[in-house]
């Protein structure tokens, strides 16, 4: 990555993204919205925001969803 493609990133992030440390604070409670067909993403649009700007994350999310319903 070059020093523009950082700023690339750091720009096109949405505001409301809480960061890697607090999305995954939140990420079972957002797991179990999710599974209840609850909106979790109106209730921590800030997570939301974080999973569709972070792969790592979103990958987590996944994983968990999978491991909780076997698929």
């Amino acid at each position: 990555m070059n020093e523009w493609q950082g700023l690339d990133d750091l720009l096109r992030s949405d505001p409301l993204d809480p960061g890697c440390d607090a999305a995954l604070d939140l990420m079972d409670v957002y797991l179990e919205l999710f599974l209840a067909d609850a909106a979790p993403e109106r209730r921590y649009p800030g997570v939301a925001a974080h999973l569709r700007g972070c792969p790592s994350c979103e990958e987590d999310f996944r994983g968990l969803l999978a491991a909780v319903t076997g698929g």
